[in-house]
């Protein structure tokens, strides 16, 4: 019996076979599997639709990383898609420029997949579930993409509140101000 290969690319050797490479083929096996629980890549987005394909027994492959950051100046709406068996969990980050959208998806398939809008170039918590074998789902966990799930939150930049103002369902709002710039408060 030959050996087999998971989703991700991890050989699978049966008892009795490839004697004498065992050291080789392990070695590989668990460099694909370091790569799996915390690896970064970063993949360049040049042509849609960008497929992350699998290499059986080859560590290196983009889609079997735990980190992936997508990059590169799109012109267009963006695909970037896995094969159907893959079942992990990803960090996923739009780091590319450009207004377009971005969908990560399995190849084929009417299951769920996650878009990031044409301004959104934020991090994705995402797993791809392999739950079924002809449809299966890509779902954003929607981790921390609420700030009350963060008990601490602290902002990198200023804080932009387009048309929108800042309220209290408790009519109470803290501050403590520091600096030498003004501040009004309007409301009573």
């Amino acid at each position: 019996m030959a050996s087999t290969y998971t989703g991700l690319g991890v050989q699978l050797m049966t008892t009795g076979e490839k004697a004498g490479t065992w050291g080789t083929l392990t070695n590989t096996n668990w460099n694909i599997m370091e790569q799996i629980s915390g690896g970064y890549t970063a993949q360049a987005l040049s042509s849609t639709p960008t497929t992350l394909s699998v290499s059986d027994g080859t560590a290196g492959a983009t889609l079997a990383h735990r980190i992936i950051e997508f990059t590169g100046t799109i012109g267009e709406n963006f695909v970037v898609t896995i094969p159907l068996d893959v079942q992990t969990f990803y960090i996923i980050k739009n780091g590319t420029s450009g207004g377009y959208t971005v969908q990560f998806k399995y190849v084929s398939g009417s299951g769920s997949s996650v878009t990031w809008s044409t301004t959104d170039k934020g991090t994705k918590l995402i797993y791809a579930a392999a739950d079924d074998a002809t449809n299966p789902n890509i779902v954003d966990t929607g981790f921390l993409s609420n700030v009350v799930d963060d008990t601490s939150p602290q902002l990198g930049g200023n804080l932009d509140i387009k048309s929108y103002g800042l309220t209290s369902s408790t009519n109470i709002m803290n501050s403590t101000i520091s600096g030498t710039g003004k501040t009004m408060i309007l409301g009573f």
